[in-house]
Formats: C-alpha cells, sequence, structure tokens
C-alpha cells in the first residue's frame, strides 16, 4: 500500500514531561488506523500532532506524501501524481511536506484543508441552526459553488442518514445524532483523511455502534482514511484496518487488531475490595415531579413526568434508561439547575429540609451550595494550572500550602495517585488527557465538600482502567467523605459495580425502582442492547 503519512522519531514534552517518546509508524492511502491505550496514553496529542494542529512537536517529523497542484491550492493523494488537477486541469506532482516544518506553513496549510477532525465531547455546531444550515456553513467555508450548495447538503445530510432531522434545531438532537450532523460538516471538506478523536466516548452502545458504520461508510464512499483513537476496545474491533498500542507515550505494538487489543486488555484488572455501604438516614426526597417543555418542532414535551423517590446518605444512587427517558433532566432538577414545573423535591441540609422547587437563597440557593455536578458538557478554564482549577477559579481562596495540600488529597478522591497528583498540579488541562481532564474536573466538584454529588455520564470518555479508578474513587469518597452520589449513566456494567439501587426511567417517568441486580433483570430487550447490559466483563 502506498504510503500517505510517516511518522517518524516524533517526541513531545510539556514543562519537561515526556507526553510521546521515539514515535514511528506510517498510515497509507485509504487505511484506517486506530490509536488504542489507556487515559494519558499520548493518543490525542499525537493525533493533534498529525492534523497540525496546537504546537509542535519536540523532536522528530510527521511527512505527508500528497500531490501538489502548481496551477491552484489542489492537494491529492500519491496515487494522483500525473493526473490532472480536478480543479482546474493542472498536472498533480508527487511531493513530500514535513507538515511541522517552518518552510511549509503555507503547504501545512493546503494540507489541513484536506483533512478533517472530530474532537472528542466537542460537537462544534451552531446550536440555533438547524442541521442543514449547519452544513451549507461547512461547503460556504470551502468554498463550495452556492448554486449547487443545497443539494449537496442534503446529499451528505442523507449520506449520514439525518434525512429525518433536516430542520431540526443542531441543539434539539440528541447526541449520536450531533455527532453525525459533526461528521456531514467535516466530509464538506472533501478530505482524503479523518482524524477521529475518540468520537463515540460519550454515546451509548447502539448509538455508538451507529456513527461507528457511519464512519466506515464515509471512508468508503469517500475513498478517505482515517485514524481514530479511542480506548474502547470495541471501536478498535469495528472501525480498523490495523491498530496501534500506547503505553505512556510508547509504541508498545503495532498490527492486527485482536491482537494489539488483546494485550490491551492484559491490565484489566479490579482487584480493590471495599465494604459494602452502609446507607443512612433520607437526605433526599422527591414526590410527583413534572418538567414539561414547549417545543416548536413537537408540542409539550413531557420530559419528567410525576417521579417519586428518595436516596439516602451515603447512598449511591443510579438513574438509568435509554436516550430521551429524562435522566439528564431529572439530574439537572436534582441539582438546581432548572426548575420542576410542579412537586416538591426536599434536600436535608443538617437538621433542615429545603424545598429545592421553591426559589430563593433560603430555599434552592442555600440547597445547590451542598450539592455537586458533574456533566457530560464539563468544562475546566484552559488558561488556569490544575492547581488554580481547583481552588481560586471556582472561588476557594486558601493559602498556597493548603490550597496544594486539599488539591492532592481531592485528587486522590478522583482517582490520581499521590505521585500523579503533585506532578499534574501545575500544568495546563490541554497537557492532559481527556481521562485525565474528567478526573480533575470530578475532584473540582468534591473540593466543595458537597454533602450529594450527582455525576452525568461520569465514564463516558474512560477507558476500561480509568473506569476502575473512577469506580474506586467514587467509593473511596463515600467511605472516607461520607458522600452520596447520583449517577446517571447509560453504561451498565459501571452502574452494575457502583449503584446500591436503581431507579429505571421511560418516558419521563420511574417505572421500577429497587436494587441493581433486580432492576437490571427486568430491562426490556431494547434497552439491553442500546445501554450494554449484557453482563460483567
Amino acid at each position: 500500500m502506498t504510503p500517505l503519512i510517516t511518522v517518524k522519531g516524533l517526541c513531545m514534552e510539556f514543562n519537561g514531561t515526556i507526553a510521546l517518546k521515539d514515535i514511528n509508524f506510517e498510515v497509507a492511502e485509504g487505511e484506517t488506523v486506530g490509536i488504542i491505550g489507556r487515559s494519558g496514553a499520548g493518543k490525542t496529542v499525537l493525533m493533534h500532532l498529525m492534523r497540525g494542529v496546537d504546537q509542535p512537536p519536540t523532536r522528530g517529523a510527521i511527512v505527508y506524501h500528497v500531490t501538489a497542484c502548481d496551477a491552484c491550492d489542489y492537494i491529492g493523494v500519491p496515487s494522483e501524481a500525473g493526473k490532472p488537477c480536478p480543479v482546474c486541469g493542472g498536472e498533480l506532482k508527487p511531493m513530500d511536506v514535513d507538515l511541522w516544518a517552518e518552510e511549509n506553513a503555507t503547504m501545512k496549510r493546503r494540507i489541513m484543508r484536506r483533512t478533517a477532525i472530530m474532537f472528542q465531547r466537542t460537537f462544534a455546531l451552531y446550536g440555533d441552526d438547524r442541521v442543514i444550515e449547519n452544513i451549507l456553513r461547512a461547503l460556504d467555508d470551502v468554498g463550495y459553488p452556492s448554486e449547487k450548495a443545497v443539494s449537496k447538503a442534503a446529499d451528505l445530510i442523507d449520506q449520514v442518514r439525518l434525512s429525518h432531522r433536516m430542520m431540526h434545531i443542531a441543539r434539539d438532537l440528541s447526541g449520536g445524532e450531533k455527532q453525525r450532523v459533526v461528521l456531514a460538516r467535516q466530509l464538506a471538506k472533501n478530505p482524503f483523511m479523518l482524524f477521529a478523536d475518540e468520537p463515540t466516548g460519550t454515546l451509548d452502545p447502539e448509538t455508538a455502534t451507529l456513527v461507528h458504520r457511519m464512519l466506515i461508510e464515509s471512508a468508503q464512499a469517500n475513498d478517505m482514511g482515517m485514524v481514530v483513537t479511542s480506548h474502547f476496545s470495541h471501536v478498535i474491533e469495528d472501525v480498523v484496518d490495523r491498530a496501534i498500542l500506547l503505553e505512556n507515550g510508547e509504541v508498545k505494538g503495532i498490527g492486527a487488531p485482536d491482537e494489539v487489543i488483546h494485550r490491551f486488555m492484559e491490565d484489566y484488572s479490579d482487584i480493590e475490595q471495599h465494604e459494602a455501604g452502609e446507607v443512612g438516614e433520607k437526605i433526599l426526597i422527591a414526590r410527583d415531579v413534572i418538567k414539561r417543555y414547549l417545543s416548536v418542532d413537537r408540542g409539550v414535551v413531557r420530559a419528567v413526568n410525576g417521579v417519586s423517590y428518595d436516596v439516602g446518605e451515603k447512598e449511591i444512587f443510579g438513574i438509568i434508561g435509554k436516550s430521551g427517558a429524562g435522566k439528564t433532566t431529572l439530574s439537572r432538577i436534582i441539582s438546581g439547575i432548572l426548575e420542576p414545573t410542579s412537586g416538591e423535591m426536599n434536600i436535608r441540609i443538617g437538621d433542615d429540609w429545603i424545598d429545592m422547587t421553591k426559589p430563593g437563597i433560603e430555599n434552592r440557593g442555600r440547597a445547590k451550595g451542598y450539592i455537586g455536578l458533574l456533566h457530560q458538557e464539563y468544562d475546566l478554564y484552559p488558561h488556569r494550572t490544575v492547581l488554580d482549577n481547583l481552588t481560586d477559579a471556582i472561588g476557594l481562596e486558601f493559602p498556597k500550602e493548603l490550597a496544594m495540600r486539599k488539591a492532592i488529597i481531592t485528587l486522590g478522591m478522583a482517582g490520581f495517585t499521590p505521585e500523579k497528583s503533585k506532578e499534574i498540579l501545575d500544568r495546563y488541562p490541554g497537557q492532559l488527557s481527556e481521562g485525565e481532564k474528567h478526573r480533575v474536573a470530578l475532584a473540582q466538584v468534591l473540593i466543595r465538600e458537597p454533602l450529594l454529588v450527582v455525576l452525568d455520564e461520569p465514564t463516558g470518555t474512560m477507558d476500561p482502567i480509568t473506569k476502575i479508578d473512577v469506580k474506586h474513587s467514587i467509593l473511596h469518597a463515600r467511605e472516607e467523605m461520607d458522600e452520596t452520589f447520583i449517577v446517571v449513566s447509560h453504561d451498565m456494567d459501571f452502574v452494575r459495580d457502583i449503584c446500591d439501587r436503581v431507579a429505571l426511567m421511560r418516558g419521563g417517568k420511574i417505572i421500577q425502582m429497587g436494587p441493581t441486580e433486580e432492576v437490571l433483570a427486568h430491562l426490556t430487550e431494547d434497552e439491553r442492547k442500546v445501554m450494554g447490559a449484557g453482563g460483567a466483563p
């Protein structure tokens, strides 16, 4: 196969810390390569360097083997050498371009116009625009002829199987639908290479499988190569031709996906034991909570429709259900972000019961200070260090020595070792992996010492080993901080491992509530498929 990209001796350091060490491999024209490794292995750093974003490597090179037209800006793949340019008819000549060399800045921009990237967790859509308007904007950005743009946009929407959502407002789409719109926007660039960084990390298993199929079909239909990063073995199995295993910034294996996955999973173990939690008195009691929306497209939407439940001190309570069941809306009501249409939601602060449905500093305002929320679209201050993000950036003013001590203890609660906690305090979020960012965001919640923590899809972007770390961090927080958790998740293996009780939602209602295994045993086949409740790993 003809090489398209050659990575040679690539090294990357951040403030003396090695993120990538002597990386060497090739990506062939039209090939799909998967990069797998646990959080912090260097996957995202490597992908960004290959795409040409962020800062240049410390050492080494990324060489694109392309064809270029001297008469216009068109860049093609090696197999097009000697053929006429599809834009102007000029001759396409072969070139080797070191992407990060200063003298190649113009060629780098030309190459980047023929490559595309899908970031994890970031949908990068115009939320107030309709789906087709989002695609038209992407076509306009690449100078596509305006008289042909509507037809092309419709073709791209059809390609990702969203013709039935063409006129929907982007912000009203599900996560999987948004990711497919992102894919259509990237395909509008007619790329010869797509970089997909954890493209389905926050999606439920069924939706993730659909997006994987869209990626494969798009690569085949557009003669497009792909580099896909993931810490989920099924993504590598579903999508790629060849896999690379990264560990601590080094390549530990390259080859067939099943062989690389086998090596990756050798470290998948969970031997730490915890005592069963002792659930205390009720800390949250909800009765007949209702939340209705008025939607232009769908009329009255009953997102939460008369739910009642309670949560005890030190309990880990799960809320599960398919997309659209009302889980996230209910979690935002619990955390005080949304006001319900009707009903009661009482939380105990000391000896006082506070009704969260009532506004004011003595009611919902008082209670919100004792409730922590980590939602899917968490964010950190990009220009502040980890220590600043945990302390003064969120209004916690400590002397430096106390701040560092508190931060290290709290990072430990979120799954970091004491050594790693000290190592990252002076780093910026951009120097962390997504899994590390997620754990810092969890620590940002825990450092406020809340009485109740709501976790919305806490394992969405985590590899199996990091999931174990986060599971233990939650259990440690319960044991050592008397913490109470509400976990909203479609990761049934995680729910099975960690939750004392579970509430199953369908159509805005809680249709079953009880011990975790009892509720999971009553899932429908469709729910099992969508939520991945096949059994313990």
